[in-house]
């Protein structure tokens, strides 16, 4: 039950863009659309009211959501 609260604990840490794009890129089925720092900056700019503490971005509050977005918006570079 430990590894659970510890994955708990770490997909709800605030990050930076960046370290969530890498965590992301790293942990999505291979085949399904890479994140990269022009998508989620478009999918920050479409989705703000998911940033109203700035620029934290959260797996646990946002991964399933750009999971959703990015095969729509994967012509984004």
């Amino acid at each position: 039950m430990r590894g659970k609260k510890d994955e708990l604990k770490i997909s709800q840490i605030k990050t930076t863009l960046l370290a969530f794009m890498e965590a992301y890129n790293k942990c999505i089925p291979a085949g399904f659309p890479r994140a990269s720092v022009k998508a989620l900056k478009q999918f920050q700019a479409v989705h703000s009211i998911l940033f109203k503490n700035g620029d934290e971005w959260s797996i646990d509050k946002h991964r399933k959501k750009l999971m959703d977005w990015l095969p729509s918006h994967n012509d984004i570079a």
